[in-house]
C-alpha cells in the first residue's frame, strides 16, 4: 500500500518523537492506574504524579549488584528498555502506517518482544537469589504461554490484511471488510487476551508476586538501575497496549500528515490509552491472583479463540 506521506519509506524524526514521548508518558499512566486501584479500593492512595517521584528518588542513590551477578544483571535494565524503545518506534500511533517504513513489520516486532522477555529472565537467574531465580522461571513459563496467543491472534489479522506490515494490518481493519468481521473479532479478542497478560496486571502477576516473590525478577536491583527497570516496565505496559490499539483500534490515525490532522491524532490517541487503561484497572481490581498452576488452563481460552479466528478465516477463504 501507499502511504503519501511516508518519505524514501520511512518518517524517522516522527519515530523517535513518538518513542520517547511514550517513554515520557509511561511513569504517568502507570501512575493513573495507581490512582484508579486506590480509587476502587476506597483509598485515597498517592497522587497520579508518584511515578515521577519514585524515579527521581531511586536517581539519587546508588545501584547495588549481588556479588555472583553478572554482565546479563547489570545490562538488562538497559537492554529491556532499549529494546522496548526500539518497538516503540514502529507502532503505529499516530499514523496509520508505521513511521519506520518496511522495517515496521509484525515478525520483526514479535522477534523484539522475544528478545525483552528473554533478557528479564536471564537476569533473574544471574544473581544467584531464590527469589529471582522462581521469578525469572516463571516469567519464561509464562512468555511460552502467552506468546503463542499474540503471534496466531496477530498472524490471523496479517492473513486478512495480506501483509505482515503494521501499516497494512492497521488500513485493513479501519476499512472493515465484512466479509472477515467474525475473523477479525475473534483475532481482537484474542489479542486483547495476550496484550493484558503482557501487561502484567492481577490475575497473571506471577513473576512478580509481591506477596511471596518480592517483586521476583526486580529483588536484587536498587539505585539508578532499578529506576531504569521500572521506566523500562511501565514502557512495556504502554507499547503493548498501543500495538493492539493502534492495530485493532485504528480509528483516528491518519494516512496523509498535516498539523491538524496530527494533532487530532494526538488526541485521540490520548484519549484511546486513557480508555484502555481504565478499563484494564477495572479488570484487574475486580479479580484474585491465580495459583500458578492454574495459569496454563486459563491461557488455552485465549489460545482457542486464537485458533477459532484461523479457522474463521480458513473456512471463508
Amino acid at each position: 500500500m501507499n502511504f503519501p506521506f511516508l518519505l524514501n519509506g520511512s518518517l524517522w524524526p516522527l519515530a523517535l518523537i513518538q518513542a520517547f514521548s511514550l517513554l515520557a508518558v509511561a511513569p504517568l499512566f502507570a501512575g493513573f492506574s495507581r490512582v484508579m486501584r486506590a480509587r476502587m479500593h476506597n483509598r485515597r492512595g498517592p497522587g497520579v504524579l508518584q511515578e515521577y517521584r519514585d524515579i527521581a528518588k531511586l536517581l539519587k542513590r546508588q545501584s547495588v549488584a549481588p556479588a555472583a551477578s553478572g554482565p546479563a544483571f547489570r545490562s538488562m535494565p538497559y537492554l529491556l528498555t532499549g529494546g522496548l524503545l526500539v518497538i516503540a518506534t514502529a507502532l503505529p500511533v499516530v499514523t496509520l502506517a508505521s513511521p519506520m517504513g518496511a522495517a515496521g513489520d509484525l515478525i520483526t516486532v514479535i522477534y523484539l518482544f522475544a528478545v525483552v522477555r528473554f533478557v528479564f529472565a536471564i537476569a533473574g537467574l544471574d544473581t544467584g537469589s531464590t527469589f529471582t531465580g522462581i521469578g525469572a522461571s516463571r516469567e519464561a513459563v509464562l512468555g511460552v504461554l502467552v506468546e503463542p496467543i499474540l503471534l496466531l491472534g496477530l498472524w490471523v489479522a496479517a492473513l486478512v490484511a495480506g501483509s505482515t506490515s503494521l501499516g497494512a494490518i492497521a488500513t485493513r481493519v479501519l476499512h472493515w471488510p465484512v466479509s472477515s468481521s467474525l475473523t477479525l473479532i475473534l483475532a481482537g479478542l484474542a489479542c486483547a487476551f495476550a496484550t493484558y497478560i503482557e501487561m502484567g496486571k492481577l490475575p497473571f502477576d506471577m513473576a512478580e508476586a509481591e506477596q511471596e516473590l518480592q517483586e521476583g525478577p526486580l529483588t536484587e536491583y536498587s539505585g539508578a538501575a532499578l529506576c531504569v527497570l521500572k521506566i523500562g516496565i511501565s514502557l512495556k505496559q504502554l507499547v503493548v497496549l498501543q500495538l493492539f490499539l493502534g492495530l485493532f483500534f485504528p480509528f483516528g490515525q491518519v494516512d496523509h500528515i498535516t498539523p491538524v490532522a496530527l494533532l487530532t491524532a494526538v488526541v485521540l490517541s490520548l484519549v484511546k490509552l486513557l480508555i484502555a487503561v481504565f478499563l484494564v484497572a477495572l479488570v484487574e481490581n475486580s479479580v484474585a491472583r491465580l495459583r500458578f498452576l492454574k495459569t496454563s488452563r486459563t491461557t488455552w481460552a485465549g489460545f482457542g479463540l486464537a485458533f477459532l479466528a484461523l479457522v474463521s478465516w480458513l473456512v471463508a477463504g
